[in-house]
């Protein structure tokens, strides 16, 4: 879009960037009448800070509005591209009159930054030469090394809820009729659509208002914005969903608790998300380990249907893939769950983790030694279940020190209560 110069184009996100708390959009968490952040700015004393959350959510905008209010210098750094030779240029500003009030560095993607690179803007932001605002789309306490993680705020910028990207809209609309002398008549449900598809992302939602309006018919300067064009323009933008990021694993974290916890429609909804961007390994991954983990012997049967139906998945390929992989994630929601074997196997593995299990020995008649054919290993005392009544006669299995520990525990499912009367009935005998 041009700002009364046809030759300078800026987009619409850039020409609507807030420039103060009030046209702020979203973040009220931390930004509104009462937010956290609102009063450090406002207190003027600003410590060195990490942004982090999901693209569009205001992150550069709200570095921006802190520079201007503070007076200080802002400096901009995408630590895709920057290097220590950019540190030390902006360090040589200091005291100087470029930067009479300090330097405010807003570095960008600071999970790009090596251990190195980030260890050199120490000696700087700890003596207050420089305020370090750092932005991340990801976990900063996985991706920022402690010694910045500890002297930094960290405020979580979270995706804009759909009411305010709508109200981001409808502003941009004006903008856009007042700009070019027209009047905007979208469709019914056109800006409602483009707020829903925009995943929290005003950004996203802006970009795709644009692409609308430069995109529509006119008429005696009238420009409509058609339902059709505005589901074409936001087709797929709401799956937010980036294979290295947080929401690549926050994603997959959901369809496993919705599953575990009997909600097919849930499942359907994070399983979509993945589908949607293109990913069918790790659903496919996620419900194999789910068929064991959570449904385990409440429904033996869980485990080879899942294998099934990745199975059918990975030949078929998208986007037939999504019908057994669909009907994996509904029929493990709507199982019954037990998670006994999980919590068994775990408990073993720690203890042998521990040492808890003496000395390791096995005990003797349970050993293969003297045998290496079928019948000799009667000769260590051990007694062949086979050869007695129900298959099944009293011996010790575990290892002396852990004589007497339980592991299993027969979950409360009809499975698994079964197999429990009956062993109960053996043992009583």
């Amino acid at each position: 879009m041009s700002d009364g110069n046809n030759n300078n184009y800026r987009p619409l996100a850039d020409l609507l960037r807030p420039d103060s708390l009030e046209d702020f959009v979203g973040q009220r968490h931390i930004l509104g009448q009462n937010g956290l952040l609102r009063k450090v700015i406002q207190s003027g004393k600003l410590p060195n800070m990490i942004f982090y959350g999901p693209s569009g959510t205001g992150k550069t905008t709200a570095a921006n509005i802190i520079a201007k209010t503070s007076g200080r210098t802002l400096r901009r750094l995408n630590a895709t591209n920057a290097g220590l030779a950019d540190i030390k240029e902006i360090v040589g500003e200091l005291g100087t009159f470029a930067a009479p009030n300090g330097v405010l560095l807003y570095l960008d993607e600071i999970q790009y930054f090596n251990k190195k690179q980030q260890q050199s803007l120490l000696e700087f932001i700890e003596s207050g030469e420089i305020t370090l605002i750092a932005s991340t789309t990801e976990n900063p306490y996985f991706y920022v090394y402690n010694a910045i993680l500890s002297r930094c705020a960290v405020f979580e910028f979270k995706p804009i809820g759909t009411e305010d990207i709508a109200d981001a809209i409808r502003r941009a609309v004006r903008r856009l009729e007042e700009a070019d002398g027209v009047s905007v008549a979208p469709e019914n449900g056109v800006l409602e659509l483009i707020a829903a598809a925009s995943g929290g992302d005003a950004r996203r939602a802006l970009n795709a208002l644009e692409l609308l309006y430069y995109s529509a018919k006119r008429d005696d300067k009238t420009v409509v914005l058609s339902l059709e064009d505005a589901q074409y323009a936001t087709d797929k933008s709401a799956a937010r969903y980036d294979k290295k990021g947080d929401d690549f694993y926050d994603c997959a974290s959901a369809l496993q608790k919705s599953i575990r916890g009997s909600d097919p429609d849930a499942a359907l909804h994070y399983l979509a998300r993945m589908l949607v961007a293109g990913d069918i390994i790790m659903p496919s991954r996620r419900l194999l380990a789910m068929a064991a983990e959570d449904i385990g012997l409440a429904d033996p049967r869980a485990l080879p249907y899942v294998v099934a139906a990745v199975q059918a998945a990975e030949r078929l390929g998208m986007p037939e893939a999504r019908i057994p992989l669909a009907s994996a994630a509904v029929f493990l929601a709507t199982c019954p769950k037990s998670n006994s074997t999980y919590v068994g196997i775990g408990q073993a593995m720690a203890d042998v983790s521990a040492g808890r299990a003496g000395s390791g020995e096995i005990p003797r008649h349970l050993q293969n030694k003297h045998a290496d054919g079928t019948g000799f290993e009667r000769e260590q005392g051990y007694l062949y279940p086979h050869d007695f009544p129900n298959h099944w006669t009293r011996q010790q299995y575990m290892p002396d020190a852990l004589k007497g520990k339980k592991y299993y525990i027969f979950g409360d499912n009809k499975n698994e209560q079964a197999a429990k009367k009956y062993w109960d009935a053996i043992e009583g005998e």
